[in-house]
């Protein structure tokens, strides 16, 4: 498969555009382009470098950018995001122009997902891709570029920019509902399915007006969703000594008391996308002043307020 299209772009991604170069028979321009897009890519992923325990909420979007389930994870992300399917595998690429047109595809959402472009919502990778424990969750991962996906067609981001302090705060209250798609599920396709259509649910519910409790209740009567267990709570830790997952625990636990948030929609500010907003608009007589300035999400500040 190292001549498929798919393949090279995971490639190209998970070695940051460096190494061997699976790529190297294009010509250079098009090599040029693929390695730019894939560094880029692989900022966006990896970058800050996750160490445990945690003990930063400054985490990485899609976890260790060295371990066993990295490229598979970029690689299922790039056949989700190109709409590639195992029983229809593209064509070989001789030229590159079908592997920068999956770089393209990939580099669009995470700029969605994170960064400081336009188009970023800066979702929080505490919030959306890690347990209560700090360990990652590819599911997760691969559920919101699915989400994502359908926004893009859709165009629903303002609608998601409405509700998602409430969305936001919801998965960070209820932790467990992710691990308890994926045990039932599996992480696969069908895992990741049918978590992004749990994420829509609930922001279709925030949407439609609804509290938390009125959720909950819509949960459990709802046969899609009537396995899930929104009240049970994790237990950590057993013994005298505090295991590496305990102590993640009790740092996210306490950092999320009292996080960063966005000074427009309210969802949780990440560090690699943080925009500096004017309160009043330059337009209307807004000074560069700190007194005038709030930290926001790029996509708020360039295309919310606008």
């Amino acid at each position: 498969s190292r001549k498929l299209p798919n393949a090279l772009a995971a490639r190209a991604i998970i070695r940051s555009g460096t190494g061997h170069k699976y790529w190297s028979s294009f010509e250079a321009n098009k090599r040029s382009e693929i390695e730019s897009l894939a560094k880029g890519i692989n900022e966006l992923l990896f970058s800050p470098s996750l160490k445990t325990p945690i003990k930063t909420l400054d985490l990485p979007v899609a976890g260790k950018g060295y371990s066993a389930q990295t490229l598979p994870l970029v690689f299922e992300y790039v056949n989700l995001v190109n709409g590639i399917k195992a029983d229809a595998l593209p064509e070989e690429d001789t030229t590159g122009d079908s592997t920068y047109s999956m770089l393209k595809a990939c580099k669009k959402i995470m700029d969605r997902i994170s960064g400081t472009h336009p188009s970023s919502l800066g979702l929080h990778p505490v919030v959306y891709f890690y347990s209560s424990t700090g360990r990652y969750q590819p599911t997760a991962f691969l559920a919101v570029a699915a989400m994502l996906g359908e926004f893009e067609k859709s165009n629903r981001y303002r609608e998601f920019i409405g509700v998602r302090n409430y969305f936001e705060d919801f998965l960070i209250t209820h932790k467990l509902l992710v691990n308890q798609v994926t045990v039932k599920y599996g992480s696969g396709a069908k895992g990741y399915a049918r978590l992004k259509q749990l994420f829509v649910f609930l922001i279709d519910s925030f949407v439609g007006g609804k509290t938390e409790q009125q959720i909950i209740q819509t949960m459990a009567e709802n046969v899609e969703f009537s396995f899930l267990q929104p009240s049970e709570k994790e237990q950590i830790g057993s013994g005298k000594d505090f295991s590496a997952d305990a102590k993640s625990a009790v740092f996210l636990r306490d950092a999320l008391k009292d996080p960063l948030r966005c000074g427009i929609c309210g969802g949780l500010i990440h560090r690699n996308a943080i925009s500096i907003d004017h309160v009043t608009r330059r337009a209307d007589g807004g000074l560069g002043s700190s007194e005038n300035g709030q930290l926001t999400h790029p996509y708020c500040n360039t295309t919310v307020k606008n």
